[in-house]
């Protein structure tokens, strides 16, 4: 029992530990907040670029 309890936990420490943080550099939580502060088009490189927000990954995120 104690066994199968570790191993459940430890497989639940390492899926939190592979969780993304998509928007952990990002000002934005998703495009809908960048739209409304005005930002579209957000160019790999800008701070308020993240992957998560480049869809189709040609290097902008939040496009127009």
């Amino acid at each position: 029992m104690i066994r199968a309890l570790l191993v459940v936990a430890a497989i639940s420490a390492a899926a939190v530990g592979l969780a993304p943080v998509a928007f952990a550099d990002s000002p934005y939580a998703n495009c809908t907040e960048a739209h409304k502060d005005g930002r579209w088009d957000i160019p790999k490189g800008d701070d308020a670029y993240w992957p998560a927000g480049d869809r189709d990954q040609d290097g902008v995120a939040c496009e127009s």
